[in-house]
């Protein structure tokens, strides 16, 4: 009988208080600026350099190129951009290296899949992964 008295006294105490809990799909949850979303990358700002391929600590990026076909433009343009997000762990190292910002963090971390196939995320798809990229400070 004390331990009910003792949870009623609780619950009648906590009543009054702000609510703790987000309904999350219809509000959105607030996240810390530093916070490691899903990649956003334009494909028009790389120049297939593999120092993102190269520095991924899970090998989760393959990135191919080809020479570039107009003469008087030297360079490479990219042909395919892939990640794996069954393994990736957004570790940030990707868009540290990249030299031209062709790569981004964003706040967007809703990923889930009902197939382990459809975690492989091609060029397209990161291109038109455009919610809630993270400003630069």
């Amino acid at each position: 009988m004390i331990g009910l008295a003792k949870g009623l006294k609780h619950t009648l105490k906590n009543m009054g208080k702000e609510k703790m809990s987000y309904s999350y799909p219809d509000e959105a949850i607030p996240l810390p600026d530093r916070f490691r979303g899903i990649q956003k990358f334009y494909p028009e700002k790389c120049i297939v350099c593999n120092q993102c391929a190269n520095i991924c600590p899970t090998d989760c990026i393959t990135l191919t190129g080809k020479k570039n076909p107009d003469p008087e433009r030297k360079g490479r343009i990219i042909e395919t951009f892939d990640i794996n997000f069954e393994i990736c762990i957004l570790c940030d190292f990707c868009t540290e290296v990249c030299p031209t910002n062709a790569i981004v963090m964003t706040n967007n971390f809703e990923l889930a899949e009902y197939s382990r196939d459809e975690l492989y995320k091609d060029l397209q798809w990161l291109d038109e992964n455009d919610t809630n990229i993270r400003k630069e400070n």
